[in-house]
C-alpha cells in the first residue's frame, strides 16, 4: 500500500520542485530581458529533447499524441506565456493567471466525456473568475487585456496537454516530454523567424551571456526534466491526493519571489485577487479529497 504521508526526504524534494517551478516566471522575465519570446521558447524545448532524446526510447503512444503535446506545450503554453510576459503582464500574476489551466482542464474533460459541472466545482470557476475580474479592474499596466488574454491562451494549452497526456497514458512521463518537446521545436522556430524576426533571433542566440544561458538551462534541465521527473517519481510512490495539492503552492512562490528579486509590488488588491484565485483552486483540488475521507465506505 502506498504512503499517505510524505518521509521528511520527500517533503523536501517536493518543496524543492514547487521551489523551482515557482521561480521560474522570474527567471523567465530575466532571459526576455535578453532574448525574443519565440527564440526563448524554441532553445528552451531543444535543450529538454537534445541530448536527453538519445538516452530514451521512444514511449510506446498513439502517433498523434507527442505532436499534440509538444505543439499544445511547447507553443500554446510557453509560446504564449513568454510573448504576455515580455511586456504585457507582471511574472507574479503570470504565476497567478497561468493556473486556471485546472479549470480549462475540467471544461475540456466536460466536451470530451459528457461530464457535467458538479456543485463545488461551479464555486470554484466563481471564486477563481472573481478574482481575475478583481484583478483586471485594479492590475492597470501590470497586467494588460492582451497579457491576460495571452496568458488564458497559455493555460488553455496547459490543460490541452493535460488531456492529451491522460489519453494517451505514457508509462514514463519524463520520456513522454522529452520526445514530444522535438516536435515543439520546429514550430517555434518558425514562429521566431515570422514574428521576433531574424535579426532579432540571430542577434539573441549570437549574443547570449552566461545569465542568459543559465535561464534557458534552467527552464529545460531543472523546470522540466528534473520537475517532471522527480514529481513522476513522488506520484509513484504516494497516491496523487497527497502529492497534487502541493502545487497550489507555484503562485505563492511565484508571487513572493518576484515581488523579493524584480521589486513587484504586492498590494491589497492583488494579495485579494490571489486569495480569490487560489481560494477557486484550493476548493477545486481539496474538497474530493476531503469528501472522500468524511464519506463513510459503502458495506460490500
Amino acid at each position: 500500500m502506498a504512503r499517505t504521508s510524505l518521509t521528511p526526504f520527500h517533503a523536501a524534494l517536493a518543496l524543492l520542485i514547487i521551489a523551482i517551478w515557482g521561480t521560474n516566471f522570474v527567471v523567465i522575465k530575466l532571459a526576455l530581458g535578453h532574448l525574443p519570446p519565440l527564440t526563448f521558447a524554441a532553445l528552451r524545448f531543444l535543450f529538454a529533447a537534445l541530448p536527453a532524446v538519445l538516452f530514451f526510447k521512444r514511449p510506446k503512444t498513439a502517433w498523434w499524441a507527442m505532436p499534440a503535446f509538444g505543439l499544445l506545450i511547447g507553443v500554446g503554453q510557453f509560446g504564449m506565456l513568454y510573448i504576455a510576459m515580455r511586456s504585457a503582464i507582471s511574472p507574479g500574476l503570470a504565476s497567478l493567471v497561468v493556473q486556471t489551466q485546472a479549470f480549462f482542464t475540467i471544461g475540456l474533460s466536460m466536451l470530451l466525456t459528457g461530464e457535467r459541472l458538479r456543485g463545488f466545482q461551479l464555486a470554484a470557476l466563481a471564486l477563481a473568475t472573481a478574482g481575475l475580474v478583481w484583478l483586471m479592474i485594479h492590475a492597470g499596466k501590470e497586467a494588460t487585456p492582451l497579457g491576460a488574454g495571452l496568458v488564458l491562451i497559455a493555460a488553455m494549452g496547459w490543460a490541452g496537454g493535460n488531456t492529451v497526456q491522460r489519453a494517451a497514458k505514457p508509462e514514463n512521463m519524463l520520456a513522454f516530454v522529452v520526445w514530444s518537446s522535438l516536435f515543439a521545436v520546429p514550430p517555434l522556430i518558425a514562429l521566431a523567424l515570422i514574428f521576433d524576426g531574424w535579426p532579432a533571433v540571430s542577434q539573441g542566440v549570437t549574443h547570449m551571456s552566461a545569465g542568459t544561458w543559465a535561464a534557458v538551462l534552467y527552464q529545460s534541465v531543472g523546470n522540466t526534466l528534473f520537475g517532471y521527473a522527480a514529481w513522476g517519481w513522488l506520484l509513484a510512490r504516494y497516491p496523487a491526493a497527497t502529492i497534487s495539492p502541493l502545487a497550489l503552492l507555484v503562485p505563492v512562490i511565484g508571487m513572493a519571489a518576484s515581488a523579493a528579486w524584480l521589486g513587484e509590488s504586492l498590494p491589497a488588491w492583488k494579495i485579494v485577487a490571489a486569495a480569490l484565485v487560489l481560494s477557486g483552486l484550493a476548493l477545486n483540488t481539496l474538497w474530493p479529497l476531503w469528501r472522500r475521507r468524511t464519506t463513510p465506505a459503502t458495506p460490500r
